[in-house]
């Protein structure tokens, strides 16, 4: 599955209980069309010991979130934007901003 959205990307969830927020990604999952935001989406994950010594206990982790649910916000406009491709001369292929046309 092709991924409109990258590692590093500043993105806004779109829907949601943290709609509105931004944060960074980081990490993608192109084959489960997932990404994962610092900071958002919060669940508290119960963790066994592994090692003699180590303590277990229930810990925050963020998880996963669908990518259609969030959007790449533009440095230029600092508004979330739909990303759309071009082509140069040289035949790289590069995301752009929609609305100002500016690369992302």
């Amino acid at each position: 599955m092709k991924m409109h959205i990258k590692k590093g990307d500043m993105v806004q969830i779109l829907s949601g209980d943290e709609r509105g927020k931004k944060g960074k990604v980081l990490d993608v999952s192109p084959s489960e069309g997932k990404v994962i935001i610092e900071a958002r989406n919060h669940v508290k994950k119960h963790v066994k010991p592994k090692k003699a010594g180590e303590r277990g206990g229930i810990v925050n982790a963020e998880s996963a979130m669908y990518a259609s649910k969030v959007a790449v916000i533009c440095s230029r406009c600092n508004k979330p934007a739909r990303v759309g491709y071009e082509i140069d001369d040289e035949g790289i292929k590069t995301r752009i901003c929609r609305s100002c046309g500016k690369t992302l």
